[in-house]
């Protein structure tokens, strides 16, 4: 070698993927089984304050959205939070975000795929159902973002006329009420007269946050959307905004058919809603097991991007950053993230132990809101305050976790940094033998 040998080049993904293909990934990503299971157990924490939860995970989401943006804008390339932590302020906390959304969306992704299972299938058939799901959206995700992006227009466009079904039969019920929600909002001084009040609210806003999380998949996409700096940003708040009015509109529906202990008494609450119609009981069911193949399809998308980015940095293995030179797309990264996924999916019901991905994400997004917070003014789009308001939500969010979930994130990044740190070691000592 000389000094003037220059490495090979990165291979790099195909800038393929339109604005309206970024969104439909992420409105495929954000409108998922949540829409129909979070509103439940928000309203249990929540009571007659739900609106205000949901107020509240608004602001959350709005806050760590813009940070996003903003980064995503001056980083378009894969990799999401995971690259903007790398770059703004260090490897270790790139690290902490990327292992956080890597191992959070893996065990996710199994949660999509039974939650379909769940849906489509009979209790006997859950997991090879679960699997074949799997199975179809890794083969689709290998041969390229336009068919991912394809898929998920559809997705969505089906998602969201099942919806729309679903709401205007609830309203069109006899016993929906517009003064439904209004009766409630004057029962809001007494649960919020005590901190247990306040903190339930507090709890609702993070299970509901969760169900906006999904516009990170736009930025993980990065390096593969057309003219970055500008759709980009318009992807993710267009996808942010839509899903808001979506939601507003889901939580009035529901109080106003079911009220607020009605929601929180519901395993199902959109199904308990059009009770009285079997037809529109059944359309629920077939749009939820939609609504869980398109946040499986996001999520493949979204894991296999980071995945990729951190085997550029040899955060992970480097052949997990193998970019197929035919389809452009991080097929080995994808169909290890499968065999991952498919392994969870065979282990057990992953539905139930996923809490320290509710850990993985907050984390996740703190740590894109400090690296927001760093930019230089050229780069800056939103004010440091939004920022700061991101990162202190994102903390109380994290203090209100079941304890559970929190021991188990901690016991998660643990692992992952202890192995980072072996490694690092290992490099550093092998580094020092060659240079001596």
């Amino acid at each position: 070698m000389t000094e003037n040998t220059t490495p090979a080049p990165k291979p790099q993904l195909r800038r393929a993927l339109t604005l309206g293909g970024a969104i439909a990934i992420g409105l495929s990503s954000m409108i998922g089984a949540g829409v129909f299971s979070a509103f439940g157990p928000a309203a249990q924490a929540a009571g007659s304050a739900l609106l205000i939860g949901l107020t509240l995970a608004f602001i959350v989401a709005a806050c760590n959205a813009t940070s996003t943006a903003q980064l995503a804008a001056q980083y378009p390339t894969s990799g999401g939070s995971y690259i903007y932590g790398r770059e703004q302020l260090g490897h270790w906390w790139g690290f902490v975000a990327g292992w956080g959304f890597v191992v959070g969306k893996s065990a996710s992704a199994a949660a999509m795929a039974l939650t379909f299972a769940a849906y489509a299938a009979p209790e006997a058939w859950l997991k090879p159902v679960a699997l074949a799901a799997l199975v179809a959206l890794i083969a689709l995700n290998s041969f390229g973002i336009t068919r991912t992006a394809g898929a998920a227009r559809i997705i969505v466009a089906l998602v969201l006329t099942g919806l729309a079904g679903i709401l205007s039969t609830a309203w069109v019920l006899e016993g929906a009420s517009p003064t439904g929600a209004q009766a409630l909002i004057a029962g809001l001084d007494e649960q919020l007269a005590t901190p247990a009040g306040w903190y339930g609210v507090l709890q609702s806003a993070g299970l509901l946050f969760f169900a906006f999380a999904g516009y990170a998949r736009i930025a993980t996409l990065g390096e593969e959307v057309r003219e970055p700096e500008r759709n980009i940003p318009r992807a993710i708040i267009t996808t942010l905004l839509v899903v808001a009015v979506l939601y507003a509109l889901v939580a009035l529906t529901l109080l106003s058919r079911l009220g607020s202990g009605g929601v929180a008494a519901s395993s199902a609450p959109l199904a308990d809603a059009v009770r009285d119609a079997p037809w529109a009981v059944t359309l629920v069911q077939i749009t939820a097991a939609i609504a869980a193949l398109g946040a499986l399809l996001a999520g493949i998308a979204g894991v296999s991007r980071t995945t990729l980015a951190m085997a550029r940095e040899r955060d992970l293995p480097s052949a997990l950053a193998i970019v197929h030179p035919g389809v452009q797309v991080p097929r080995v990264a994808t169909i290890v993230l499968g065999m991952v996924v498919a392994l969870l999916i065979l282990v057990g019901d992953v539905r139930e132990v996923i809490g320290f991905s509710s850990f993985g994400v907050l984390t996740y997004y703190f740590v894109a809101n400090l690296a927001a917070f760093t930019q230089q003014d050229a780069h800056r789009r939103y004010p440091r305050w939004a920022q700061v308001i991101g990162m202190a939500l994102c903390g109380v969010l994290v203090a209100t976790l079941p304890w559970q979930s929190v021991v188990g994130g901690l016991a998660i990044f643990a692992i992952g940094l202890i192995g980072r740190a072996i490694v690092v070691r290992r490099l550093s000592r092998r580094a020092g033998h060659f240079g001596s």
